[in-house]
């Protein structure tokens, strides 16, 4: 039977710890009150915390990656994968002028996953960022961060590559299902903003204003796609992780915005939030050919939900 997963998670990270020479390591591993570097969220490619995988020898590599995937389900690891090659096609359609290399990602560990009761980690890099925090073996996912560019690559008019896909075809499926009055609420504004709203910040000041459409204004058929919308973007998660989040909201309410001209091809943003939960997406970049997505938890990210719940068990 596979271990659980906070278990699969420690041994990971301290495989990962044992696998770097002492210079990486030193570079990987930072004290988990470091709070400056543990609550930090930037897809843009900027310096940033940790280790570079480039630096690595081949088993580094390989054991950040493993540690990655105990995040991920297998299709989002997929799609993680598929983020990160496209930092050479991007590179190339560039004119390689800016250096751009799938090696260009981070790691960096937050504490002694082999000692500590409180730990976390994170694997970071231009359109990927993946936070982790484990407090008396619960695991608190969020920020996870995806995106493409290009978003779509295509030949001879049929997409090659679109890792993103159905994050926004579900949206806009949701979209065709509303009845005049829901879509008016949904549509919040005829133009999408720059980038999405909650950006890098380590917090989200509560809700993002305005809320848009409830589910419960949607029909049958529009609240089965919300739902389905919502799926997958929880189901970036392992299993117990996705169903655990799943469980959490059901019966919350929810609510969808959506931003700029509904036409495919134009640069469009949409948001769902719930109870503890905002989902971002934006594809307003390049005239509509990058695409950033977020999973955020406002009143959890960076583990402060298990890490309430630690304090009040054991006080310190």
């Amino acid at each position: 039977m596979m271990d659980p997963l906070p278990e699969q998670m420690r041994a990971a990270g301290a495989a990962l710890l044992a696998a770097l020479d002492e210079p990486a390591r030193a570079r990987a591993a930072y004290r988990f009150d470091d709070t400056a570097a543990r609550r930090w969220l930037e897809y843009r490619p900027r310096p940033r915390p940790g280790v570079c995988l480039d630096d690595l020898d081949r088993a580094g590599r390989k054991a950040a990656h493993r540690l990655l995937a105990t995040a991920l389900s297998p299709a989002a690891y997929a799609q993680a994968m598929a983020i990160v090659a496209l930092e050479e096609v991007l590179d190339r359609a560039e004119g390689w002028r800016q250096g751009r290399h799938s090696g260009d990602y981070w790691v960096a560990v937050f504490g002694d996953p082999e000692r500590d009761d409180r730990w976390g980690w994170r694997l970071e890099g231009h359109h990927l960022s993946v936070s982790m925090t484990v407090a008396d073996d619960r695991v608190s996912p969020a920020p996870i961060f995806f995106g493409a560019n290009p978003a779509t690559v295509r030949h001879a008019g049929h997409p090659v590559s679109r890792p993103l896909g159905v994050e926004e075809d579900l949206a806009r499926a949701l979209l065709d299902a509303m009845g005049p009055a829901a879509r008016a609420a949904a549509i919040i504004a005829d133009e999408a903003p720059g980038d999405i709203v909650s950006a890098t910040r380590p917090r989200v000041p509560g809700p993002l204003e305005p809320l848009g459409v409830p589910a419960d204004r949607l029909g049958p058929t529009g609240r089965a796609l919300l739902n389905q919308l919502v799926a997958v973007y929880l189901d970036r998660l392992p299993p117990e992780l996705a169903l655990r989040e799943a469980d959490r909201l059901d019966g919350r309410e929810l609510h969808f915005a959506w931003a700029g001209p509904t036409r495919p091809g134009q640069r469009h943003y949409y948001r769902v939030q719930g109870d503890d939960l905002l989902l971002e997406y934006d594809n307003t970049a390049d005239d509509g050919n990058h695409v950033h997505t977020v999973l955020r938890r406002p009143a959890s990210d960076f583990g402060d939900d298990v890490l309430a719940a630690h304090h009040k068990e054991a006080p310190h």
